[in-house]
């Protein structure tokens, strides 16, 4: 049942996937409003294919330039984030030569930075400068690798770099930094171990391929995504790297041992509180 349940999945997977290739590249060819919103609806489409149920903490800030730094575990990080909140991503260069998931990243108009190259790097400032000028929510995996999803690695300050100087460019002011941390928590409704994480955790030498199928396998899964209030980014890139790590890393400590945030604890109260007495 499970090999039944992989490949019906699969087969849905690549046919509505075709589709929405096409369908964003004429969105994007004209320059349509949807263009920024559909994403939104096919990756929460894509969750519900694959059994995610996602649990949401925090509000993503939408509407205006930001940028969101992100804790990476696995390429259904890109599923997560991109089904509660519109963006777009930014990723190494050379996703962009990936067959099929480098097309999916340029639809979905990811920028790609080169780090190796002074002259690439500027090129990926200015277009970040513009882009969050122009209202768009960035996603930056400030580890600069995935991890095994238990824990976070020390965020490089230098992906930072050009986002710092975008963010410093802006003309109409501060554009806000906000971390974003994504725990994988449960498999089947169950709690998740140690142990069952790589299941969904792509990293160190694993194959791309072989890792989605086992993943496909393994069957539905739970994820907690919050979304931190915005930091101060007055102290340059170590500063908000630094800031930004430890927001990310209580978040998923917090997640993954099943607790949450006593702000999100009062609001929960309130909201209990207004419809009660709207009953």
């Amino acid at each position: 049942m499970p090999t039944l349940r992989a490949f019906f999945i699969l087969v849905v997977f690549l046919f509505a996937t075709l589709f929405a290739m096409f369908w964003q590249k004429f969105l994007l060819r004209f320059k349509l409003k949807q263009r920024k919103t559909f994403p939104n609806r096919f990756h929460r489409f894509l969750c519900r294919l694959f059994g995610i149920r996602i649990a949401v903490i925090g509000k993503p800030i939408q509407g205006r330039g930001v940028l969101m730094v992100a804790n990476h575990v696995s390429y259904l990080d890109i599923l997560v984030i991109s089904a509660v909140a519109r963006v777009s991503f930014v990723g190494r260069s050379d996703v962009a030569d990936w067959t099929f998931f480098g097309t999916l990243s340029r639809l979905q108009e990811t920028i790609f930075v080169e780090r190796s190259r002074r002259s690439g790097a500027g090129e990926s400032r200015n277009i970040m400068r513009r882009r969050l000028h122009d209202g768009d929510a960035l996603v930056l995996f400030a580890e600069g690798t995935t991890t095994d999803g238990n824990h976070v690695i020390a965020f490089k300050s230098s992906l930072l770099g050009a986002a710092e100087a975008a963010i410093i460019a802006d003309p109409t002011g501060s554009v806000p930094v906000q971390p974003v941390s994504i725990a994988y928590v449960g498999m089947h409704g169950m709690p998740m171990g140690r142990e069952d994480r790589p299941f969904y955790a792509w990293y160190g030498d694993m194959e791309l391929l072989p890792h989605l199928w086992e993943g496909l396998l393994a069957g539905p899964l739970d994820v907690v995504v919050e979304f931190h209030p915005p930091i101060a980014v007055d102290g340059g890139r170590k500063k908000i790297a630094s800031v930004a790590e430890e927001t990310i890393r209580d978040g998923l400590r917090r997640a993954l041992s099943g607790g949450r945030p006593a702000t999100a604890d009062k609001a929960d109260e309130k909201q209990g509180k207004h419809e009660g007495s709207a009953a």
